[in-house]
């Protein structure tokens, strides 16, 4: 067997983050910056033409252990999108190193298998972790996560007492301009907060609630192409996390930096720093902006596949 490679993309949430934790729907859109990765068998495991390892490389090594159990691989990856931006990096190399290892041992690449072996090596490695990253990692388009079942279901994962419905999720071409604040902010502690403040105060669990509902308009908007609509729940779904307490002043800034030029424009993610995204036809003039507040911008589009094998 020769050298085999992969790709998978980055993703956005649209709309919902933070209320998916308490029940309610999120939206989650793969985009065109992806990870690539390349496999061959070799006569040590490394990575970069590092040693494997699993402080270093736990999403690989992780699921190395899941689907192989051959002999020392050689793996090379680069990415258009950094790590820690919230775009979804880690589902990114997991995915990716999945379908390589898939493909490598003669086996059809099957995206459900990817997608549940991909939410238990994160779930291995982070401690608890929701399907809708490697989800939209692996399907691309979109992604619909809810807690019911509904029409366009891709599979359904449980774990403990959560369970998730996974859907396919018809996405027009857009351009969003993700910007990127530099901030590296883990998940845990910005989900730990808002549930401290759900459990707490009915006034949250109203907010979380709204936003609920802003995501189901949001995919009726997605449906009929209604960008001005759509754009307008985003920039509401922002204010609605501020008041959650997971946007920060860089955050704040890069949307109030995006919207002159911009149908809507929100943080992306667990927030406290990561990125934010504006959707766009103008999306030159919205990058310039976030440059100049001091973001990294990356005009992206949206409408692609999910994990899948290269030529070579």
């Amino acid at each position: 067997m020769g050298t085999i490679m992969t790709s998978a993309p980055g993703k956005v949430i649209l709309l919902g983050e933070h209320a998916v934790v308490f029940g309610q729907p999120a939206i989650s859109l793969a985009i065109d910056l992806r990870l690539q990765l390349r496999m061959r068998m070799g006569h040590r495991s490394s990575l970069n033409g590092h040693p494997l390892s699993e402080r270093t490389h736990p999403y690989i090594t992780h699921s190395i252990k899941h689907l192989w159990n051959g002999g020392a691989l050689e793996l090379e990856t680069s990415s258009a999108f950094p790590s820690g931006s919230g775009l979804g990096s880690s589902a990114a190399v997991t995915t990716a190193t999945l379908a390589a290892l898939m493909s490598i041992s003669g086996n059809e690449i099957s995206q459900e298998s990817i997608a549940r072996h991909a939410f238990e090596v994160e779930s291995e490695v982070q401690g608890r972790a929701s399907p809708i990253d490697t989800s939209t990692a692996t399907h691309g388009e979109g992604i619909l996560i809810d807690t019911r079942p509904g029409a366009d279901l891709l599979w359904h994962i449980s774990r403990d007492v959560r369970e998730w419905y996974i859907h396919h999720c018809s996405v027009p071409r857009m351009t969003l301009v993700v910007g990127f604040t530099g901030i590296s902010s883990p998940t845990g502690p910005q989900v730990a907060k808002v549930k401290r403040y759900v459990d707490h105060s009915s006034f949250a669990r109203e907010v979380v609630e709204e936003i609920g509902s802003l995501t189901v308009d949001g995919l009726k908007c997605l449906r009929d192409q209604n960008m001005v609509g759509l754009g307008e729940l985003m920039t509401r779904d922002h204010k609605l996390l501020a008041i959650l307490g997971v946007s920060c002043q860089a955050l704040d800034k890069l949307v109030e930096a995006a919207l002159p030029h911009s149908y809507g424009a929100k943080l992306t993610g667990s927030g406290g720093g990561g990125s934010m995204i504006a959707l766009t036809d103008k999306p030159e003039q919205v990058a310039e902006g976030i440059k100049n507040k001091g973001g990294t911008p990356f005009i992206v589009h949206t409408g692609v596949p999910g994990v899948r094998k290269e030529m070579i």
